[in-house]
């Protein structure tokens, strides 16, 4: 087990929101699955609505709409006892939208989010198709071993 602080905000009014203990678990399992071995780990976590959300995604990203989820990675200036991975903005309505649209569980497409997110802040990326490819197996493998779906086997296939 790693020694894993996660600092989750929830500034949304969406109801049926991961617990604390599923968003550990999920970056548990995402550090764990690329095995991680760079000692304790912090990381947060923000839940929002649409407005925090288009903001965000306008402002880092020069796009004006709400995304799933942003990733902020961190690098320290300095050495420190604790690796800071960064922040995570998740959009709950856009979460629970998706999932409604691709026929998934929500809990399923929470976990993919933070599974998916956590990846990001660890330097993966999906910008490239071999990236992409990468991405989505190390994902898949993480999913499936947390008992969820492959996120990316479109239902009825």
């Amino acid at each position: 087990m790693i020694d894993l602080t996660v600092d989750l905000q929830n500034a949304s009014a969406a109801q049926h929101l991961p617990t604390a203990e599923q968003v550990e678990a999920w970056v548990q399992a995402a550090l764990q699955g690329v095995q991680w071995q760079d000692g304790a780990a912090e990381l947060t976590v923000r839940i929002v609505d649409e407005d925090e959300g288009r903001e965000l995604n306008h402002s880092y990203r020069e796009r004006d709409y709400a995304t799933n989820v942003l990733s902020f990675p961190f690098t320290a200036p300095i050495p420190m006892p604790v690796t800071l991975l960064g922040d995570l903005v998740i959009c709950a309505p856009v979460v629970q939208r998706e999932a409604s649209e691709q026929s998934k569980t929500l809990v399923a497409h929470w976990a993919h989010m933070i599974v998916h997110g956590t990846l990001h802040l660890l330097g993966y990326d999906h910008i490239e198709d071999a990236e992409a490819d990468r991405m989505e197996r190390l994902e898949t493998t993480i999913l499936t071993g947390l008992g969820f779906a492959d996120p990316y086997v479109e239902v009825g296939d």
